[in-house]
């Protein structure tokens, strides 16, 4: 029975590349001459402390850029409220998501099943699993779901005859 899987993963190794090339940039920029401006990455989250609001975006945007050079799509990413920090500072904490929360993946089968395609879906721990008769159907499905804005990064892999 043909079918695909579909996932939301992300290369942490992108991820550190472009945490690095953002703190480069914000080293180098001058509107960012004495500010005390940094970004951290602990496992799937990085860490960004800026002077005040204004700053704490621009080191955002920064940062969304490098991830947009290096192919990290911006739904990947899940932002923490801004925190005051210690010395006036502000902080945000941004996830990196790994996998498919079940909300998503309900979501995810709920188009599917709303489009009466003959395929079936079902979720596998971080991942959702969908199998159909004939491998025109699982295409049809996965164009469906490109054209969804469903505000998850989404791959589509293991597609199997």
């Amino acid at each position: 029975m043909p079918s695909f899987d579909i996932v939301s993963k992300v290369d942490m190794q992108e991820v550190d590349n472009a945490v690095n090339q953002a703190i480069k940039e914000i080293g180098q920029r001058y509107d960012f001459k004495g500010s005390k401006s940094e970004i951290k990455q602990e496992n799937d989250a990085v860490k960004v402390l800026a002077d005040d609001d204004y700053k704490l975006k621009a080191v955002i945007d920064v940062l969304q850029s490098k991830f947009l050079k290096r192919n990290i799509s911006i739904k990947a990413l899940q932002y923490g409220k801004v925190e005051p920090s210690s010395g006036g500072m502000v902080r945000q904490i941004i996830t990196v998501q790994q996998g498919i929360s079940k909300e998503k993946a309900k979501e995810i089968i709920a188009v599917i099943k709303e489009s009466k395609l003959k395929v079936q879906a079902q979720i596998q721990d971080d991942q959702v699993r969908v199998t159909g008769k004939n491998r025109d159907d699982l295409q049809d499905a996965i164009q469906l779901l490109k054209g969804k804005d469903l505000d998850v990064e989404m791959q589509f892999t293991n597609f199997r005859d």
